[in-house]
């Protein structure tokens, strides 16, 4: 069986490679120089290529299928993995800024009734290389720098934890991307068991819970998971999370109209928060062809806004993007061209 080069660390290229000169060299041709194969890496000895092939070791290529752009700059790719299952990944331009949302997963197993992804059967996880690929790819069909990653793509970030902490770490050295700690945020749906793991990490990552109801019984409709680890569960761990790491939570709240965007849902989630170093994203729902939900309308999301403001929480609205190009929250879904 093949073994990515991609999936490693710097420090498991050094131990590979006959010199740890020669870790570096490989390291920074992945992530830097975007190699497609150990032939282009000139600079390393022909007999040590040749060495790594016999071993198994190859360069696995994410292979672009589609790029779509929206009117918005928002820019969507499908890409095709190495066994052939799609994925999408989607750039966000904002004045300059360029965030890119990652997958981390060939469909999604928690089946949250407003997402896309969730109503695709669940394939398999991730590796950490092509989650890293991801950027790589996008950097060089770009030619831009990522400033900001975000894994909020396809798949529960916490349901493939290893890979998804090795990928950070990969992406966060300094030979390489160099992507800050603190410019990079996981979501979740709320895996319990991942957050109590990601607390003693030591790292300095922005965590964002996607919460969208403040009740145990809407939020079990809305979100499966919720059955499993119910709200209590759920803010005893992140309390936990915030006194260890001493960082800020962010929520995220998808408004839909007539199910959680009244006054008495926003009194309810402000009374659920109590305590917590949050922001609120309120976000705009993206309305598509596998769920009937329909977006709050603006003057709710004002008023929510307002209420949840006025009590001192810093609350922000995320209006409607890329959804021409099926490329907003909830909307991805990697469909066949």
């Amino acid at each position: 069986m093949l073994k990515n080069l991609k999936d490693l660390e710097l420090a498991e290229l050094k131990k590979i490679a006959d010199k740890p000169f020669y870790g570096a060299i490989l390291f920074d041709w992945i992530q830097n120089k975007a190699a497609e194969n150990l032939d282009q890496i000139s600079n390393l000895p022909k007999t040590l290529r040749t060495e790594l092939k016999n071993n198994g070791f190859t360069l696995a290529n994410l292979k672009l299928l589609k790029r779509s752009a929206a009117a918005d700059g928002t820019l969507k790719y499908l890409f095709a993995l190495p066994d052939g299952q799609k994925i999408e990944t989607v750039l966000l331009n904002d004045a300059g800024r360029r965030t890119l949302c990652v997958s981390t997963q060939v469909g999604c197993k928690m089946a949250c009734a407003f997402c896309a992804t969730g109503r695709m059967k669940f394939k398999r996880n991730l590796s950490a290389g092509e989650i890293v690929d991801q950027v790589i790819q996008a950097e060089k069909i770009e030619k831009n720098k990522i400033q900001n990653l975000v894994y909020m793509g396809m798949g529960e970030p916490l349901d493939n934890y290893d890979n998804v902490l090795k990928s950070i770490r990969i992406l966060n050295d300094k030979a390489g991307k160099n992507i800050g700690a603190r410019h990079i945020t996981i979501s979740t749906c709320g895996l319990v068991p991942g957050i109590e793991r990601l607390a003693d990490e030591g790292l300095q990552l922005r965590l964002a819970i996607s919460l969208h109801a403040a009740t145990d019984s809407l939020r079990a409709k809305l979100m499966p998971i919720n059955k499993k680890y119910p709200l209590p569960d759920l803010m005893r761990a992140l309390k936990i999370y915030q006194k260890k790491t001493g960082r800020r939570l962010t929520f995220e709240y998808i408004m839909l109209h007539g199910v959680n965007d009244a006054r008495e849902q926003a009194r309810s989630l402000l009374k659920l928060l109590s305590g917590i170093s949050a922001h609120i994203n309120l976000i705009e729902y993206n309305p598509h062809a596998r769920a009937e939900f329909q977006p709050s309308a603006r003057k709710a999301i004002k008023e929510f806004w307002w209420l949840t403001t006025d009590r001192g929480f810093e609350t922000a609205i995320r209006y409607k993007r890329g959804q021409a190009v099926n490329a907003a929250c909830g909307q991805l879904y990697a469909e066949n061209y």
